[in-house]
């Protein structure tokens, strides 16, 4: 059986639900919680699947372009005026709703890229074997809902 680890997050994210029929199209924000979770059939020499540092040094700055950001629907009405009001803290989603599922989705496709790309470089302080796999990314949304994204 593979060992696991997970490092939690914390954000302040807004969105705008565009396709939503009721109040949830309108801008409103959560303070979310992202959890990665990463496994490995082995521990590497230092006994760990590998050091967390090594995920708070990746996403750090991804994660700083969804906090206290609005994620918004390129296709919703009110975007072009949003992001020249507000710029780099409004983030596009081509042509569909940042709903939690998606970003779920957001946040593990550009984890699992960047912890390739860390593995093949493997010239930090920190080393992290291609072995350790992406096993998936979990958003909450409330303290009692959260959606789960894994390939």
């Amino acid at each position: 059986m593979p060992y696991r680890i997970c490092k939690t997050f914390e954000i302040e994210s807004g969105h705008m639900l565009s396709k939503h029929p009721a109040n949830c199209k309108f801008p409103h924000g959560h303070s979310r919680t992202v959890e990665l979770v990463l496994r490995a059939d082995t521990l590497d020499n230092n006994e760990m699947v590998c050091d967390y540092k090594v995920l708070k040094t990746l996403l750090a700055d991804f994660l700083d372009t969804l906090d206290h950001a609005m994620c918004m629907n390129t296709d919703d009405p009110q975007f072009e005026a949003m992001q020249t009001q507000y710029g780099a803290r409004i983030v596009a989603f081509q042509k569909e709703d940042p709903t939690t599922e998606v970003l779920a989705r957001y946040i593990y496709e550009f984890c699992k890229e960047a912890l390739a790309d860390y593995a093949r470089a493997n010239d930090g302080v920190y080393h992290l074997r291609e072995a350790v796999a992406l096993e998936r990314v979990r958003v909450s949304e409330t303290s009692s809902s959260w959606a789960e994204y894994c390939a």
